[in-house]
């Protein structure tokens, strides 16, 4: 009998949006729990990340109440860390290359997501207009990992690395398209603009595929998305 596995999320996490994506692409079944982030329950972080962050896992022991996991049970954060735990313990599905080299790309891939696309997108969208290029520099630097014509992220099936930067497609998208972000105004769709450009048009094509996956089309709330970041960027402004 397969050991249990409890997801602790929330909805407005692309982080763990990820994991959700992983395990859904290898059929894996486990319980979600949604942590509200906004009135954090004290005993998760006293029984399940003492940081406060999702997404966190618990995985073995008894299948007990998610609000009340045992202590016989493993626990685990940062979604990177999660995405590569959830591979090795399920080799079958492929979603790490049991190929050296492979799994190299696949681990490069993702460091290179978390450093130079996500790291100054988030700046960017919290004001600091001066990442606006570094965020375009990073859309370049996955572009030059991304084989030609290739649907995936390495190789000819969907990756940890592929799960990884499917959620930040995504809320990418959306910024561009609805131009809320704490940038000044116009600058996302000013984005939306520049990348429309020739030079970009393999990474494109490469969100497109990811966007069109059943497994995230099928848990992406674009308009529940929208509306939050809207609220919370309201109300960091006045």
């Amino acid at each position: 009998m397969p050991e249990q596995l409890t997801l602790y999320s929330h909805k407005l996490s692309p982080y763990s949006h990820r994991i959700e994506l992983a395990l859904a692409e290898a059929n894996i079944k486990y319980k979600n729990y949604e942590v509200d982030l906004f009135n954090k329950p004290k005993w998760f972080a006293a029984k399940i990340n003492p940081i406060g962050k999702v997404p966190a896992i618990t995985y073995g022991g008894p299948d007990v109440d998610p609000e009340d996991p045992s202590p016989l049970s493993f626990k685990l954060a940062e979604s990177s860390v999660i995405l590569q735990f959830v591979a090795e313990l399920y080799p079958e599905s492929g979603l790490l290359p049991k190929d050296p080299v492979e799994r190299a790309k696949v681990l490069f891939f993702m460091d290179t997501v978390d450093r130079h696309f996500d790291r100054p997108g988030n700046e960017w969208m919290g004001g600091r207009t001066e990442s606006y290029e570094g965020y375009l520099k990073g859309v370049e630097m996955i572009q030059g990992l991304l084989s030609e014509g290739s649907e995936f992220a390495v190789g000819d099936r969907y990756t940890i690395a592929d799960a990884c930067i499917a959620p930040l497609l995504s809320r990418f998208k959306i910024t561009y398209e609805t131009d809320i972000g704490g940038f000044p105004v116009g600058q996302g769709h000013k984005l939306g603009e520049e990348l429309k450009a020739p030079e970009y048009a393999k990474f494109l094509n490469y969100a497109q595929c990811m966007l069109e996956r059943p497994s995230l089309r099928d848990s992406n709330d674009e308009a529940y998305l929208a509306e939050m970041w809207k609220k919370l960027i309201t109300e960091r402004r006045q």
